[in-house]
């Protein structure tokens, strides 16, 4: 198996990731991404990104993935597409390892984000972006004026709700249970709304569409009815969950998996750094990624200069 040295390894080339490549690499530090997929990360399955400044006519996500890889590798940043499948955060060097290889780094930073919860329906993935969305900021400007289904009662659901309800023609509110989970405080601004309608105790079983989504089917967790709601888009807010799994019991993390860091980036163990949607913070966005890893770089900097 190779072996390789860096100063900075990097695990997942996302926004945070390639930002914090981009500003590692220029501050003359040896730089390693690996990313398993595809430069870009969550990005990729956003389609089009209209809420990241600079690109007044929005910028595809994959196209923004490949551009920020291109800017970090300008200054040298190296990306290896591999998944790391173990890692020693503890060891001096640390050691990640992958499915081709082992690297050892004098700093970490864990840029591996986190995934939206899925439905399980079989047609849910394939229409990402085609009706299918996780995301009313990032995408609910596509759908103005138009229907749209909500799936999900907790606070994020019901903030997509109210978010769409101020660009769509309709909003439909479709939760598994027979009421909503969300703080109380957002219950009156549902009803003030005048276009959100809530529909408890269901469960969306199907997803209709051509070559987009053209509405979704619901049945009855009470009398086991089905129905058919119209609509241009369906957006799923039952909860994400941070990718995590590789760091259990190494860095300290919140009780949703999420791993403890501020916003200098530093998690509880000495020279790894988390950024990006995998850490514990207010907004997880491209934009707060992106500066995650900029603050991440100037982290990793001073704590390699005490090493």
């Amino acid at each position: 198996m190779s072996q390789k040295t860096v100063d900075v390894l990097i695990i997942g080339g996302g926004p945070g990731g390639y930002s914090a490549a981009l500003y590692c690499a220029r501050a003359g530090m040896k730089t390693l991404v690996v990313e398993k997929l595809s430069a870009g990360g969550q990005m990729v399955l956003a389609g089009t990104l209209d809420n990241y400044p600079g690109f007044d006519e929005g910028i595809d996500g994959f196209e923004l993935g490949e551009r920020m890889k291109k800017g970090a590798e300008r200054f040298g940043a190296e990306t290896v597409f591999e998944e790391a499948v173990s890692v020693d955060l503890s060891a001096n060097p640390k050691r990640v390892t992958t499915n081709r290889g082992e690297y050892l780094a004098r700093a970490v930073v864990i840029a591996t984000g986190a995934t939206h919860r899925e439905l399980g329906l079989p047609e849910e993935r394939r229409l990402v972006g085609r009706g299918v969305a996780y995301c009313a900021t990032c995408d609910g400007a596509r759908y103005k004026g138009r229907r749209v289904v909500v799936v999900g009662g907790g606070n994020s659901a019901v903030t997509d709700a109210l978010t769409l309800s101020k660009i769509c023609e309709h909003v439909t509110l479709v939760h598994r249970r027979d009421a909503l989970s969300a703080t109380q405080v957002y219950h009156a601004q549902i009803e003030k709304a005048g276009n959100i309608t809530f529909i408890g105790a269901s469960d969306v079983i199907a997803i209709e569409h051509d070559r987009k989504v053209t509405g979704v089917v619901i049945r009855s967790k009470e009398t086991g009815e089905t129905a058919r709601i119209p609509c241009d888009g369906l957006f799923i807010a039952i909860g994400r969950r941070p990718v995590t799994e590789l760091f259990a019991g190494q860095v300290e993390m919140d009780e949703n998996g999420y791993i403890v860091a501020g916003e200098t980036t530093e998690t509880s163990v000495p020279g790894v750094f988390a950024v990006g949607d995998v850490r514990t913070k207010l907004a997880r966005q491209v934009i707060t990624a992106a500066a995650d890893g900029a603050v991440a770089a100037k982290s990793v900097e001073s704590y390699l200069r005490t090493l």
